[in-house]
């Protein structure tokens, strides 16, 4: 079991240095016991405090690293089982599967087509983190080739999916030095663990073991780390929607209580034949805790759902998305150019960018700083009012940059427009409620 923070505390130095970042030993304390620091970050306790707060100082889910360099991925190490009460911290891993069954040619166009999915989300690039070798040719040679072709290809690092530990060693050393995922995908033949093991251990990559239920991993685990592999990933063996998401659920619940056994990330594989479930699927195992999914979706409309809604879990719940609050230039802008006025809130910025980008008429764009909340819910807040947006328009410089006196805000605010033209002085215009209609409005209404 955890500690709780006052017995943590009994161990530390009790000297409030304040080396640790925090004012007292007992702050610290209480955020090792929430495991939100690790018991390193004092540089005072005591070896025989730091035996007795072992357990407490490991995360209650471990860290796992896949790839290196700019590839690196980091899974594991989430406090939280409701995202409301804090946040989800490293999103989960997305790796498209690819099969050593397929021709060199076919096999190298899918890896290449895998490494690029990449997208643009209100401001953000998201891609797909992982390409997965799946050994399902049972050849050694075939897996090796295919690894490296993989890896070559889609400039990701991989997931190596086999049943045979004698073809994860072989796949590893090819790719030696770029620390992909073994994943050994037979639950049957503990002995096939244990070797896993060893080609994990000798070649430190991360280990991925399947095991038919969450006893039957509870009883393997302590195995693996007894042979150095510290750096752990769990199937639960279960194949289906439903069961993957119970069995997802246990594991989260139980690691976050203490026990140890399950203290690791999740593994889970999508197995619908309708490409719809394939998306429906990962996300789904996205949401509900597995730390690497692995789908063999690779269309574009539905690999983005999937992302999208990685992007969306991960994001503090309790901080708005927002982007810096500024005069942005969208095109080749002149001194006609219209002025649009929206908040700082990600997606209502992103989306009048975009539109007005469709427009292809070049525009300013003033995004005003309302916390990073949306244009509806900033001005029943009072925090997008004709005061604020004058302030930001002087601010921004757009006198200067414009010879023309006019301003378009959204159609939902148009209350503001007598207290934005009294306060400003500029001719107001009322643009569109929804972003959608801003192209028609400025290649039909718009003029200088």
């Amino acid at each position: 079991m955890a500690l709780t923070g006052l017995e943590i505390y009994k161990q530390l130095p009790k000297t409030n240095c304040k080396d640790c970042g925090f004012p007292t030993c007992l702050a610290f304390a209480m955020k090792m016991a929430a495991g939100q620091v690790p018991l390193d970050k004092c540089p005072h306790v005591t070896a025989e405090g730091k035996a007795a707060l072992e357990s407490a100082s490991r995360p209650p889910i471990q860290v796992v690293r896949i790839g290196t360099d700019a590839n690196e991925i980091k899974v594991g190490n989430e406090t939280q089982l409701y995202r409301h009460e804090e946040k989800f911290y490293r999103p989960a891993a997305v790796a498209v599967r690819v099969s050593d069954t397929l021709d060199e040619a076919a096999l190298a166009e899918r890896a290449k087509a895998i490494g690029q999915l990449v997208f643009e989300r209100v401001g953000t690039r998201i891609k797909v983190n992982l390409v997965a070798v799946d050994n399902a040719s049972g050849d050694a040679a075939r897996f090796e080739l295919a690894a490296k072709l993989a890896a070559e290809k889609s400039g990701l690092a991989c997931v190596l999916m086999s049943a045979s530990a004698a073809n994860l060693a072989r796949a590893a050393a090819a790719l030696s030095g770029q620390r992909p995922l073994l994943y050994l995908t037979d639950p049957t033949d503990p002995t096939e663990a244990e070797a896993a093991a060893a080609v994990a251990k000798d070649n430190q990559c991360p280990l991925a073991v399947a095991a038919d239920g969450l006893e039957a991993l509870a009883e393997l685990t302590p195995k693996l780390a007894a042979a150095g592999v510290e750096e752990l990933v769990l199937d639960p063996g279960t194949r289906t929607l439903k069961e993957t998401l119970e069995a997802l659920t246990r594991i989260r619940r139980l690691a976050l209580k203490g026990f140890r056994p399950v203290g690791y990330p999740a593994i889970a594989l999508t197995t619908a034949d309708d490409p719809t479930m394939q998306a429906v699927e990962a996300s789904t195992f996205i949401v509900k805790y597995a730390g690497v999914v692995v789908t063999d979706a690779i269309e574009p409309w539905q690999i983005l759902p999937i992302l999208t809604t990685r992007q969306d879990i991960y994001v503090d719940p309790q901080k708005p998305v927002a982007v810096e609050p500024k005069l942005n230039a969208v095109g080749e802008v002149n001194e006609q150019s219209p002025l649009l006025v929206t908040t700082n809130f990600s997606l209502s910025y992103y989306s009048v960018e975009g539109e007005v980008e469709a427009s292809r008429v070049p525009a300013y764009i003033l995004s005003v700083d309302t916390e990073g909340t949306s244009v509806l819910t900033a001005w029943a807040s009072d925090k997008f009012n004709a005061e604020t947006i004058t302030q930001a328009m002087k601010k921004s410089g757009i006198e200067e940059r414009v010879a023309h006196r006019k301003v378009m805000i959204p159609g939902f605010v148009a209350v503001l427009s007598a207290g934005v033209e009294d306060e400003s002085g500029w001719s107001v215009l009322i643009g569109p409620k929804e972003a959608s209609g801003i192209p028609s409005y400025l290649k039909n209404q718009w003029q200088a």
